[in-house]
Formats: C-alpha cells, sequence, structure tokens
C-alpha cells in the first residue's frame, strides 16, 4: 500500500510540473510575446496640404542684350560703365575712325573716277552711234562702244555701293544701345582694340528692365509632369534667407538637359523686382505650387512606412479576422500596381495584448511630412508608427520569444 501511495504521490508531482509549464508558457507568450511589443500612434487630424515641386535656378533679365562691334579698332570713348542707365540709340561707346574715315575718302576718289569714265564712254558712244548711222564705222566698233560704255555704267555702280559700305562701316565706329536698360557688364577698357574678324566681340551687356526678372529652373524628369504653366512659385536667395519671394511659372520649355545622368527641363519663373534687390545671377531655391488642399484629412508619412515586426500579431484579411503573426509579405503585395493606395494599420485588442488591424486606404497630395488620406480613415483614427520595448527606450527592434530578439547587456 506504501509504494501504491508513493507512485500516486509522483503522478499528482508530475500533473502539478506540466500545468505550471503550461501556464508559464501561457503568460510568457500572452504577455512576453505580445506584451512586450509597445506601439506608437498618432491621430488622424484635418489641416492645410501644399504639394510643391523644389528645384534650382538662376535669376536673370527677361530681356538681356549682348552689345558688340561689328568692326576691329582702338576704344576711343567710353560713355557708360556698370549699372549706368541707358536710352535706346545712346552712342556708349566709340571705335577710332580713322581709318574707316580714310576708307570713305578712297571710295568717294573711286566713285568720282568712276563717273568721269562714264561721261568719257557715253560721248565715245554718241559719238560712234552718229558714224555707224552714217555707215563711217563697221557694226562690231559700234558694239565695243556699246559694251565699253555700259561697262562704265555697271563701275559707276560697284564705287557706289563700295562707297555706301565704307560709311555703314565708318557709322558702326559708334556703338549704340539697341534698347532703354541698365548696364550690367562692361568687357573693355578705354584704349582696348577689338578684334571682329571672326566672332563679334562683347563689349557690353544691357539688361532692358530689372523690375522684371525670370528664373532659369532646373527641374527634374520625374517632377516635370506636375508643373504648368500659370502655378504660383515662392523662392528664397542667400542674400536675404528670411525673405520668401513670389512669381508664376510662364513656360515649361520641351528642350531636355542631361547632366551626369539626370535629365532636368527648363522652367520658366516669372518675378516681379519692383525694389530691386534680386540682382542677375543670383540662385534662387524655387517651390513650385502644384496642388492645394485646404481642411485635409492627413496623416504623417511615418505611418505610411510603418511594417510590423516578424513577432507582431496581425489581423488578416480572412474571415473571422484570423490572426497571423507576420503579416510583412502580405501587405507589401496588397496593393501592387496601385500606387494611389497604401496600408497603414490601426490598435486592436487589448493593451496586455495588442494586435494590429491592417487598413487599406487611398492618399492624395503630400507636402513630405503629412499625406492626404481621402478614403479608408476617420478624424482621430490611431494609426501606428513604430514600435518600441519595455526597458529598451525607443528603439524599434521587434522581440523574439525564442531568444535574438531581447537586448544584450
Amino acid at each position: 500500500m506504501p509504494e501504491k501511495s508513493s507512485g500516486g504521490g509522483w503522478k499528482w508531482i508530475w500533473i502539478v510540473v506540466v500545468l505550471a509549464l503550461g501556464a508559464g508558457g501561457y503568460f510568457y507568450f500572452r504577455h512576453a510575446g505580445g506584451s512586450a511589443l509597445s506601439f506608437n500612434t498618432v491621430a488622424v487630424t484635418r489641416g492645410d496640404l501644399t504639394a510643391t515641386v523644389t528645384a534650382t535656378g538662376t535669376l536673370n533679365p527677361v530681356v538681356n542684350v549682348t552689345v558688340g562691334s561689328q568692326v576691329s579698332g582702338r576704344i576711343s570713348v567710353l560713355n557708360v560703365d556698370y549699372n549706368s542707365v541707358v536710352k535706346s540709340n545712346q552712342i556708349i561707346a566709340e571705335i577710332d575712325p580713322a581709318t574707316y574715315e580714310a576708307a570713305v575718302e578712297q571710295s568717294e576718289a573711286d566713285l568720282a573716277n568712276a563717273k568721269a569714265n562714264l561721261e568719257l564712254q557715253q560721248v565715245e558712244y554718241d559719238r560712234s552711234a552718229e558714224l555707224f548711222t552714217n555707215k563711217l564705222i563697221s557694226g562690231s566698233d559700234f558694239d565695243t562702244a556699246r559694251a565699253t560704255l555700259d561697262e562704265a555704267e555697271a563701275t559707276v555702280k560697284i564705287k557706289k555701293a563700295s562707297l555706301d559700305n565704307s560709311l555703314v562701316n565708318l557709322n558702326y565706329c559708334k556703338i549704340l544701345s539697341p534698347v532703354d536698360g541698365v548696364v550690367i557688364s562692361r568687357a573693355v577698357e578705354l584704349g582696348q582694340t577689338v578684334a571682329s574678324s571672326f566672332n563679334t566681340p562683347t563689349i557690353f551687356q544691357i539688361a532692358n528692365d530689372l523690375t522684371k526678372m525670370q528664373i532659369d529652373a532646373n527641374v527634374a524628369e520625374a517632377d516635370v509632369g506636375g508643373v504648368v504653366e500659370g502655378q504660383s512659385v515662392e523662392f528664397t536667395v542667400d542674400a536675404y534667407p528670411n525673405r520668401t519671394f513670389q512669381g508664376e511659372v510662364t513656360q515649361v520649355r520641351n528642350s531636355p538637359s542631361t547632366v551626369n545622368n539626370v535629365v532636368t527641363y527648363d522652367t520658366v519663373i516669372s518675378v516681379t523686382n519692383a525694389d530691386y534687390k534680386l540682382k542677375p545671377g543670383m540662385t534662387a531655391n524655387v517651390s513650385i505650387i502644384v496642388a492645394q488642399r485646404e481642411d485635409a484629412l492627413k496623416i504623417s508619412n511615418v505611418a505610411l512606412r510603418f511594417r510590423p515586426p516578424d513577432n507582431a500579431v496581425v489581423l488578416t484579411n480572412a474571415v473571422g479576422g484570423a490572426a497571423q503573426t507576420n503579416a510583412v509579405a502580405g501587405s507589401k503585395v496588397q496593393h501592387k500596381g496601385r500606387h494611389d493606395r497604401r496600408t497603414v494599420y490601426l490598435l486592436a485588442g487589448d493593451e496586455g495584448a495588442p494586435v494590429l488591424k491592417p487598413v487599406s486606404v487611398k492618399i492624395g497630395i503630400t507636402d513630405g511630412i503629412f499625406t492626404e488620406i481621402t478614403d479608408g480613415l476617420q478624424e482621430g483614427d490611431k494609426v501606428v508608427t513604430g514600435v518600441t520595448q519595455p526597458g529598451a527606450g525607443n528603439s524599434a527592434s521587434s522581440s523574439s520569444p525564442f531568444g535574438g530578439g531581447f537586448p544584450r547587456h
């Protein structure tokens, strides 16, 4: 009998041990596997959203005229300098005209000589015509006299054209401003010689009207699809970091520019510069406003980037809301091909065993920090943005009940 009693005692002891282990495992998986994960959430709110396209560009005058010289020579007169205000057809510089004045005198002399020869040939022709009428000279002599007269008339025209060309070159010695404006660049000094044998040398750059300027911004090919004429623009320059200037898109040019395999398109932005604060050549940091929403439903972009850790309990879309411990792969392919839909996660269950509930949302515009939600959520909903573990600070690493997930000390 005592042996029987002793065997029954061991039986009860093993039953108690098994129950204790089962209870321990239950509480471990319920609390250590679930409660060890603490999720951060943010509320869905309402507010204004502005979607922008950022770019950089250079400020330039709307009309920037390069003034050069069509003749070569020494600069003998400079009437303007940097920042000088000029009027159209004003003489702003002169090239020494001595050489061209001599060329005019020579052309005038050549023309006078040609005219004198023409008068002589006219007399010879009249005489030959009278003799030919009286049959005193042959037909060939008369034809020669007529041809010589025609040649003399052509020579007069040639010499007159040469004189006109010499007068034009002489007039080019006076360099005129083609437009009203301000001199922003001067490339020569008094006494310097300019040569225009192969190309026109640059002497001045004149901005027509500095109160109206433009930004030539380089917009990346990924963003240019949202940029159209008439959109508002905000920009800053390094000279006035605390001031925001306004502009408007006036043209999106179709010609691409490729630098280091990066394709950009020149976008022209008109700017009003009534106070002359903006200067040509300044670098502008541009924000093109492509869309705006007032009182939009929005969430932080962090919530859109959140993915559950491997040991998180996530409700699937199956009937009955069955749970699975790893729904990361499923959430990544849930909206394949739908760029306007994303998956965010709401908290379900109690605090002791939180469960993540995936929600499909339709997104709208974004300002880089918040994104508009057009379907799937309501104001006040708490969406998960990250996961932390007790005793691990704000670490977002997930833990596993079988080791490898707890912080090492």
